[in-house]
């Protein structure tokens, strides 16, 4: 980004500069969803507690409603009054950092929070996929990889100057794509292949939260939901498991918490990929208001949640974004100006050459259409 860019970009995110903005976010909710929170001390990277707490600051400061994910979902049904320019946060899986960190942060702003709280990793009996390759490819000695994956043999070097992180990244995509016994086969693959022996439970760094911080959280205004009992693509799975652990994961659930909200969290959460009617209907009849996505990232609307009998199913969020500059920009309404101008721009750009081209060129009145990327998490591309 140039320094010019750099300028634009915070100026944008400057309060005073954001409210005439504010006007397109009308009858639009925002659902932040989160994941880690940093703690160096622990070797946790995520979200800098720091921007978090500029993040309220600016809300309240600004008057922005902050409401629980619940009340959300309430307003978009109808059965509560509606709430514009509306924020809710979420966390996804039950780390221990969303305890320790987020937590105490949430309370001091009395801004109450969902978390999505994978099951079995609360129980003990596994810690996340992902957590197990990010271990691997940090503690393996091996310059080269190879890996079998649902058939396909992978080779990755790691002496080559491409970063750890990102080779497992790379890897953790591959295995969203297969069935849900053939990732978990890959993994231990990849872990033998590495000639590095997991844990039976996680290090501290991938440490759960505990149950009894499950209800200590409660007590602080955090409210928790389901998020399946041990992460798989629901969509990767067979009809049983499916059904399983989304039951079995509001059953434990409800067991441990006071309070828990019938909203589900869907894993990885790619609209049209990651689940589908199958999964709307086993919510549906477990009497569940609904359900939350992770992209494409966009805002809560009324019209959107009343859509069709699945649209409840299927609602979304925006990702907290990279620092409390990149969450101003999506909460204020900056974001989506930019997006509707780009709409515009390429509207207009598509309308002369369809105005001249025979009626059966192929060319759509409308132009390209913008709808599945939301807001983006930067200002200047």
């Amino acid at each position: 980004m140039s320094n010019v860019a750099k300028w634009l970009s915070d100026l944008l995110a400057a309060p005073w500069a954001t409210r005439p903005f504010t006007r397109v976010m009308r009858g639009r909710v925002t659902i932040i969803v989160m994941h880690r929170l940093a703690d160096p001390a622990r070797g946790i990277a995520g979200v800098d507690p720091r921007d978090l707490r500029r993040a309220l600051e600016f809300l309240r400061k600004e008057r922005y409603p902050i409401v629980s994910l619940e009340r959300v979902f309430r307003s978009l049904a109808g059965e509560a009054a509606p709430i514009d320019r509306a924020v809710a946060f979420t966390m996804d899986d039950g780390t221990s950092d969303q305890a320790t960190v987020a937590a105490p942060i949430f309370a001091e702003f009395d801004c109450p929070a969902t978390v999505f709280v994978v099951t079995g990793y609360l129980d003990g009996e596994l810690w996340c996929w992902w957590h197990r390759v990010e271990y691997v490819f940090e503690s393996t000695r091996r310059r080269e990889l190879s890996v079998m994956v649902a058939g396909i043999r992978h080779v990755m070097r790691l002496d080559e100057g491409v970063p750890r992180a990102h080779l497992a990244r790379r890897f953790m995509e591959h295995c969203k794509r297969i069935p849900e016994i053939e990732k978990l086969r890959a993994v231990e693959r990849l872990a033998a292949a590495a000639e590095v022996e997991l844990p039976a439970r996680p290090p501290e760094r991938y440490a759960p939260m505990s149950w009894d911080d499950v209800r200590a959280c409660e007590a602080r205004g955090i409210t928790f939901g389901p998020h399946t009992v041990t992460h798989p693509v629901l969509s990767r799975t067979s009809d049983a498991q499916s059904k399983r652990e989304i039951v079995v994961s509001w059953a434990r659930l409800c067991a441990e918490a006071r309070r828990p909200v019938p909203i589900f969290c869907y894993p990885n959460g790619h609209v049209g990929t990651d689940f589908g009617p199958r999964e709307c209907a086993t919510l549906r009849r477990l009497g569940f208001l609904g359900a939350v996505t992770n992209w494409p990232c966009d805002h809560a609307t009324v019209a959107g949640f009343q859509s069709s009998p699945d649209a409840p199913y299927s609602v979304p969020r925006v990702d907290f974004g990279a620092d409390h500059r990149s969450f101003i920009r999506s909460v204020s309404g900056v974001l989506r100006t930019k997006q509707l101008l780009k709409r515009h721009v390429a509207q207009r750009g598509a309308a002369a050459p369809a105005a001249a081209a025979p009626a059966d060129a192929g060319l759509s009145p409308e132009g390209p259409q913008d709808e599945n990327r939301g807001p983006s998490t930067s200002l200047f591309e």
